[in-house]
């Protein structure tokens, strides 16, 4: 099993039902602060089941939702067919989208799954879809000094938080013998320090600064913005 087939399929990386609900508003707010304007053309790449899209999409032009996902792309197309200004494209066709076509494109939560190489090759991708004063944001990356216990004692402090602390709890005993755990253990997660994805986003010919806080919950994680 590979990510994009763990993602396609069932999976409680959810432990509950609250949990699902506020980590997408939260994730929809802290995202709807970064968008220029209304007037923005956004793409969200690798954007799960997007529950907050209908939110995005009244606070810009048009909004793209990429992801690798077949079956989570078949969902957003049922749930989300009537909403004139919401496209869901794979990642081939968002290729082939018009050059200069996007303001602000989006990777929430991504970078973990896949390479550096692919990285690489997404970012000189975006350059080319990118109006002149684009900007990528690349949001929860996880630093290599950032432990599973780590993240585990941050979703123990937002579901104190928001109300499901002891749903949590069990969630996190379930995860422990999750496929979940097991893809995390064989196949590992991709991690950078700060300075080198500041390099990386330099070398791609982007301009880039780390943000203040991270999308979400998890700020132990960083985000970064880089305009051409």
């Amino acid at each position: 099993m590979d990510w994009v087939t763990f993602w396609d399929g069932a999976h409680s990386i959810y432990v509950n039902d609250r949990h699902k609900m506020v980590h997408y508003q939260r994730i929809t707010a802290d995202i709807v602060s970064l968008i220029p304007d209304p007037s923005s053309r956004v793409m969200d790449y690798g954007c799960g089941e997007a529950l907050g899209a209908p939110t995005l999409a009244d606070n810009c032009a048009q909004l793209i939702l990429a992801d690798a996902a077949p079956t989570v792309r078949a969902t957003l197309k049922d749930r989300l067919g009537g909403e004139p200004n919401i496209s869901v494209l794979s990642p081939e066709e968002t290729a082939e989208l018009p050059p200069a076509s996007l303001d602000l494109i989006i990777a929430n939560s991504l970078l973990q799954y896949i390479s550096k190489a692919d990285l690489k090759a997404l970012l000189a991708q975006w350059r080319g879809l990118l109006a002149p004063g684009g900007a990528v944001i690349l949001a929860d990356v996880i630093p290599p000094n950032v432990s599973a216990v780590q993240d585990a004692a941050a979703l123990l402090t937002f579901g104190a938080r928001e109300g499901f602390f002891f749903s949590a709890l069990l969630g996190l005993a379930r995860t422990a013998v999750s496929p979940y755990r097991k893809l995390r253990a064989d196949l590992g997660l991709t991690t950078y320090e700060e300075g080198e994805m500041i390099t990386l986003l330099r070398g791609a010919g982007y301009l880039p600064q780390r943000l203040p806080k991270n999308i979400g919950h998890n700020q132990r994680r960083m985000a970064f913005r880089a305009v051409l």
